[in-house]
């Protein structure tokens, strides 16, 4: 899987243009654009011709720029799409996948709009039959290159309440990630609704990145910092990976049969994820 840095995934609503200027001066790794439930019924329209107008101004940088359109349930997602697509969008991000079937549906879509526009799509796994059916879903070839847990419409769904340490959200989130990194899929891990209650965030945060996901959804510029913080290596991180590959590359031309670190016996595998954290760290600083 190519290394994307999605730290943190920003929305703002696509109906505000004073916040999608701001988001041009925020330390956020990807934007997304909100179509749908940022944008009342009667804005939807309009929010999606400021969104394909502010994406083809550019002005953001090297962040990514998503637009999350309306589910495929509704009159609007085809135009969000194709609006999306039209203006160079590097991720269009599709609420309520609920089966395979959909994510095809949606590819057949893109093609149609520009077969090498290279936009990327993002499903959002929000409901119980999308968890039984990730497996299905990650499994779609064509654009999906990610996963976004849904988890406020999750907990709703589930009809059950959120608390600290999300028990309840587990079986869903280790469900999802796994069904990503089965399929070589990016995995975005929920929003955190307190928005004032930076330490929930950040153990939240903490919790995601140690599971293994790639980043978290955000709803307000006040948690860029807690989620970029814990995605990011720490030095720590950074010394001990570049250590443990020095340990082992010595190892190798020693012509020794096994390589220690720190009284641990390394391999490969320690390797490659020593690296991959490397190449991340180069992508922050980039």
């Amino acid at each position: 899987m190519t290394i994307k840095l999605c730290r943190s995934v920003l929305f703002m609503p696509a109906s505000n243009t004073r916040a999608m200027e701001k988001a041009k001066s925020l330390d956020t790794d990807v934007v997304v654009f909100d179509l749908e439930d940022a944008t009342a019924p009667e804005k939807k329209e309009e929010a999606r011709t400021l969104a394909a107008a502010a994406i083809r101004a550019g002005g953001y940088g090297k962040r990514n720029l998503a637009v999350r359109i309306n589910g495929l349930d509704t009159a609007w997602w085809v135009d969000d799409m194709h609006a999306a697509v039209s203006a160079g969008a590097d991720i269009v991000l599709v609420p309520k996948i609920n089966r395979a079937g959909d994510v095809k549906r949606l590819d057949q879509q893109l093609s149609n709009i520009a077969p090498k526009s290279g936009t990327e799509l993002w499903a959002m796994i929000e409901t119980p039959r999308a968890v039984l059916n990730v497996k299905k879903i990650a499994r779609v070839p064509g654009a999906l290159t990610g996963l976004m847990v849904g988890t406020n419409d999750l907990v709703k769904e589930l009809r059950g309440k959120h608390i600290p340490g999300r028990a309840n959200l587990v079986t869903a989130l280790s469900m999802t990630l796994l069904a990503a990194r089965a399929n070589g899929l990016l995995a975005i891990d929920g929003v955190y609704n307190a928005i004032g209650d930076v330490e929930g965030l950040r153990s939240e945060c903490i919790q995601g990145r140690d599971m293994g996901f790639d980043g978290k959804s955000l709803i307000h510029p006040g948690q860029l910092e807690a989620a970029n913080s814990a995605y990011a290596p720490s030095a720590e991180d950074i010394e001990e990976a570049q250590a443990l590959i020095g340990a082992f590359d010595a190892a190798k031309a020693a012509g020794a049969g096994v390589a220690t670190f720190k009284g641990k016996m390394i391999e490969e595998l320690h390797i490659e994820e020593a690296k991959r954290l490397l190449d991340l760290t180069k992508l922050i600083k980039a």
